[in-house]
C-alpha cells in the first residue's frame, strides 16, 4: 500500500503547522486590547446580575408560558450578541440574568422588551423644563386648540427634521426642509394633578394604577388631554408605560434622548412585521444604522405610510420612547427594507438590531439594581483544574514513553503544538464571539487534547501490525498510516457529531463544554495531518530511530522474524 499523499514532504506540512501558529499569535498580540488572557466565565471571574420583575397591564402575576418565552428570546439575544457563559433562569415570577464580567448595561440592554411600533408623527415641540408648563403661557412647537383642527391623524407634522427615511438607506434623498415650530397659547387649564395611591396597594397593584394613569392621560383620543399630556411630560423620569401601550391608540412621549415630546398617531406598522435586522455603517451619511427587512405584509404597509407622510415624519417607537423620527422625503417606498438612524454607536446599533431580530418579549420588566456576584468557584478551582489537567496528561506521556520508547517524544511534541494552539484560538474567540472560558470548558479541552493521544496510539499500534508483517520501520511507518487514518478519521467524525450536537440540546455551562470539545476536536486531525504524520515520517527516514532500543519495536521484529523461521523450518524437515 503506497503512502498517502501529502506524507512525503513533511517539512512542508511542518512549515504549513508553524506559519497556522504564527498567524493565530500574530492575531493574539497585535489586535484587540492585546491581552494574551482568555475571558473566564461566571464560576472563575464572577459576573453581574440584573432581576427583571415583570410589569402586567392588570397586576395579576405573569403565566409560566409567557416567563418560559420571555427566557428563550432573551438566551437567544444573549447567543446573538455572543455573550457565552451567560446564565437566564426563571425564579418565581422573576427573571434573573447573569453575564460573565462588569458589563451590567449589556444585562439591561437584554432585557429590553422591544415591543416596535411604527407610528406617525403628528406634533412634536422641545420638552418643558421640569416637565410642565404655566397656564396660558405660550409653548414652542406645540399644537393650539381648535374646534374645528383636522383628524390626529390629518395633522401636519412639525420639528426640524431628522435625516430621511428611506427604503434604500444607501441613496441619498433630496434636501426637504419641514415648516419651522410655532410658538402657540394653551388655554388656561393647568395639568392634573396626580394623586397618591392609596396605602393599602400591594406594589403589583401600584403598578397596574400607574400603567391605566399613564394610558389615561398619554393615550386618550381628546385634543385637550394630548396637549396637556404634552405640558406634562417629565422626559427625566422612568416611563411607567415602557412597553405597555395601546397600539391602536394616539400615544404623547418623548424620544430616547429626551431633546423632544411627541405626539404620534396610532401604529402603522407592527415590529412583528419585521423579517431580519442588521447594523451597519452608512459611509455617506456617517452614521450607524439599524436596518430593517419586512415581510410581504410589512411591506406594503410602509409602502402606504411612505406615500401618505412624504414630507412628513413618521417614528420608530420602541418600549413606547421614539429612537428616531426621520422626515419621508422620497414615497411611496415600495421596498422591503428601512433604516433606523439615530445617536447610534457600533455596539447600541448592534445590541439593537439582535433586539429587534429576535423579536419583542411577551412581557414588560422592571430592572433591578445589577449586582456584582463573586465567583462560584474561583481561581482556586481553576489552579486545581488546571492542575488535574497536568497530571493526567504527564501520566499519558509516560505511558507512550514506557510503552513506545523515543516515540512517545514525538507524541508529546504534538501534544504540547496542540495546547499552544488552542490556548491562541480560545482567546481569539473571546474576543470575537465573545467565548468565555468555565470549568465546564476546561474540562472539554483536557478532555480534547486527552483523545489526541488515542490518535497516536492507533497510528503506533498500525506500525506495529505492518512490522509483524516483516516490514522494517522505514517502510511500516506510511503504510501504518495509510491505515491508521481511516480509523482516526471515523473517531473523531463519531466525537465532533456527539459534540455538536450536545451543544445544540444542552443548555448553560454544558454548551462550553461541547464547544471546547468540538474545537479540540477539528484541531486534533488538523495536528494529526500536519505534526504528527511528517514527524514520524522524519523519523522512518533516520537510521537513529529504526534502532529497536530507541523506538521500542524490537520485542515486534523479534516476533516477524520468528515468524519468518517457522515458516522456512517445514520446509528444511521436508527435505
Amino acid at each position: 500500500m503506497p503512502p498517502s499523499q501529502g506524507s512525503a514532504h513533511p517539512f512542508r506540512l511542518l512549515g504549513v503547522y508553524a506559519a497556522l501558529l504564527a498567524v493565530i499569535y500574530a492575531l493574539v498580540f497585535f489586535t484587540g486590547d492585546h491581552s494574551p488572557k482568555p475571558k473566564l466565565g461566571i464560576d472563575l471571574q464572577g459576573g453581574t446580575r440584573v432581576t427583571l420583575t415583570a410589569r402586567t397591564p392588570d397586576g395579576n402575576d405573569p403565566t409560566r408560558e409567557s416567563l418560559q418565552k420571555a427566557q428563550e428570546i432573551i438566551e437567544n439575544r444573549v447567543n446573538g450578541l455572543g455573550v457565552s457563559g451567560s446564565e437566564v433562569v426563571i425564579d418565581g415570577t422573576n427573571l434573573v440574568i447573569t453575564v460573565p464580567g462588569e458589563e451590567s448595561q449589556q444585562a439591561r440592554a437584554l432585557a429590553t422588551t422591544a415591543k416596535l411600533y411604527i407610528r406617525p408623527v403628528l406634533y412634536a415641540a422641545p420638552p418643558q423644563a421640569g416637565g410642565a408648563a404655566a397656564p396660558g403661557q405660550p409653548v414652542p412647537g406645540a399644537p393650539s386648540v381648535d374646534p374645528n383642527a383636522p383628524a390626529p391623524g390629518q395633522a401636519p407634522a412639525t420639528g426640524d427634521p431628522n435625516p430621511p427615511a428611506t427604503g434604500d438607506p444607501a441613496t441619498p434623498a433630496p434636501e426637504t426642509t419641514a415648516p419651522a415650530p410655532q410658538s402657540r397659547v394653551f388655554p388656561a387649564q393647568a395639568p392634573p394633578t396626580p394623586t397618591p395611591p392609596p396605602a393599602d396597594l400591594t406594589p403589583a397593584q401600584q403598578q397596574a394604577k400607574e400603567i391605566a394613569d399613564a394610558k389615561a392621560l398619554r393615550q386618550s383620543a381628546d385634543q385637550n388631554m394630548q396637549q396637556v399630556a404634552m405640558m406634562s411630560m417629565d422626559c427625566t423620569k422612568p416611563d411607567p408605560l415602557a412597553g405597555n401601550d395601546d397600539p391602536a391608540l394616539p400615544l404623547v412621549t418623548c424620544s430616547q434622548d429626551g431633546t423632544e415630546v411627541f405626539l404620534l398617531g396610532p401604529s402603522r406598522i407592527d415590529g412583528q412585521e419585521i423579517a431580519d435586522a442588521t447594523s451597519g455603517f452608512n459611509a455617506q451619511q456617517a452614521r450607524h444604522e439599524v436596518n430593517l427587512e419586512f415581510r410581504s405584509s410589512g411591506t406594503e404597509a410602509w409602502g402606504a405610510l411612505t406615500g401618505e407622510y412624504v414630507n412628513k415624519r413618521v417614528a420608530f417607537v420602541l418600549d413606547s420612547k421614539v429612537v428616531s423620527a426621520p422626515q419621508v422625503q422620497q414615497g411611496p417606498q415600495l421596498g422591503g427594507s428601512t433604516s433606523i438612524s439615530g445617536s447610534f454607536t457600533a455596539d447600541s446599533a448592534s445590541e439593537l438590531a439582535n433586539t429587534l431580530k429576535y423579536g419583542s418579549l411577551p412581557l414588560s420588566f422592571t430592572t433591578s439594581e445589577a449586582e456584582t456576584v463573586s465567583a462560584t468557584l474561583g481561581l482556586a478551582a481553576l489552579k486545581a483544574g488546571l492542575l488535574a489537567g497536568a497530571v493526567g496528561l504527564l501520566a499519558v506521556l509516560l505511558y507512550c514513553l514506557f510503552v513506545y520508547r523515543m516515540l512517545g517524544f514525538l507524541a508529546g511534541f504534538s501534544l504540547i503544538a496542540a495546547g499552544f494552539a488552542v490556548y491562541g484560538i480560545i482567546v481569539l474567540l473571546g474576543r470575537w464571539i465573545g467565548f468565555t472560558l468555565d470549568l465546564a470548558g476546561i474540562a472539554g479541552l483536557i478532555i480534547g487534547i486527552g483523545l489526541t493521544a488515542d490518535s497516536f496510539v492507533v497510528f503506533f499500534e498500525r506500525i506495529k501490525d505492518e512490522m509483524r508483517e516483516g516490514r522494517s520501520f522505514r517502510s511500516a511507518v506510511p503504510r501504518g498510516w495509510a491505515r491508521a487514518q481511516r480509523t482516526n478519521l471515523s473517531g473523531k467524525t463519531v466525537s465532533l457529531i456527539a459534540s455538536v450536537v450536545l451543544y445544540l440540546l444542552a443548555a448553560g455551562q454544558v454548551k462550553g463544554f461541547a464547544f471546547t470539545l468540538g474545537v479540540t476536536t477539528v484541531l486534533d486531525v488538523i495536528v494529526l495531518y500536519l505534526v504528527t504524520a511528517p514527524l514520524l515520517m522524519l523519523a522512518a527516514r533516520s537510521p537513529f530511530w529504526a534502532k529497536p532500543s530507541v523506538n521500542g519495536l524490537g520485542s515486534v521484529q523479534q516476533i516477524a522474524r520468528e515468524r519468518g523461521a517457522g515458516q522456512v523450518r517445514p520446509k528444511e524437515m521436508s527435505r
